[in-house]
């Protein structure tokens, strides 16, 4: 088993992290959160050689999830993820697309293969995930953790200096700050994140720094 390694693709108007977890050596990976794009993300994996297994989402918003079944078929792999309370925005993908204007771009509704709880983990190539259900930003948020490497994937609960929004539907700040102050950092100062929009960061440096948690 190589090292855990990421690559991020900036996609959709959003700006969204499409994440690509990958084992340095084996080149397997997984596709967290395609939300559009799909062509430049299959390129980014042809570019670098990596074989995809799985598909994960961390929640059911279209700037996380519009790609996911355009990426599943040209994939020939299962989404996994995120929490099952996600189903009713994924299953209306396309009418946010049309809220939001985007006629276009391939948005459609999305059909996990499996649905995902608080304690499971999931895995490539050796490197363990564990799952933990956050809600608050969306009520199936779910985080990867990976502890070996000190590492999560936190999609839209946590961002460097702020926090996810709790204004779209199922939305809901005080579960939102819990699922970050119980379930997120006490997981240690020393976990490293990558996020669903922006710059990853340390949970540390949130605990003492970021306004919605001091």
């Amino acid at each position: 088993m190589g090292q855990l390694n990421a690559g991020i693709i900036p996609v959709t108007p959003f700006e969204q992290n499409c994440t690509i977890l990958f084992d340095t050596d084996s080149k397997q990976g997984v596709v967290v959160d395609p939300g559009g794009d799909v062509d430049r993300i299959l390129a980014a994996l042809a570019d670098n050689n990596i074989t995809v297994t799985a598909i994960w989402l961390t929640h059911g918003h279209i700037d996380h999830a519009g790609g996911a079944m355009d990426l599943k078929e040209a994939l020939g792999v299962e989404i996994i993820g995120p929490h099952e309370a996600d189903k009713p925005l994924l299953d209306n993908l396309e009418n946010q697309a049309k809220r939001f204007g985007l006629t276009s771009g391939g948005v459609r509704n999305c059909v996990p293969d499996r649905f995902l709880s608080e304690g499971e983990k999931v895995t490539f190539d050796g490197h363990v995930f564990e799952v933990l259900h956050c809600p608050g930003h969306a009520p199936g948020h779910v985080v990867y953790y990976n502890r070996a490497a000190k590492f999560a994937h936190v999609g839209d609960v946590l961002f460097r200096g702020s926090v996810g929004r709790t204004d779209l539907p199922g939305g809901d700040h005080a579960s939102l700050i819990a699922s970050i102050k119980e379930k997120l950092l006490p997981l240690g100062d020393d976990i490293g994140f990558i996020c669903g929009h922006g710059p990853g960061g340390r949970f540390g440096e949130e605990r003492l720094s970021n306004p919605f948690l001091t």
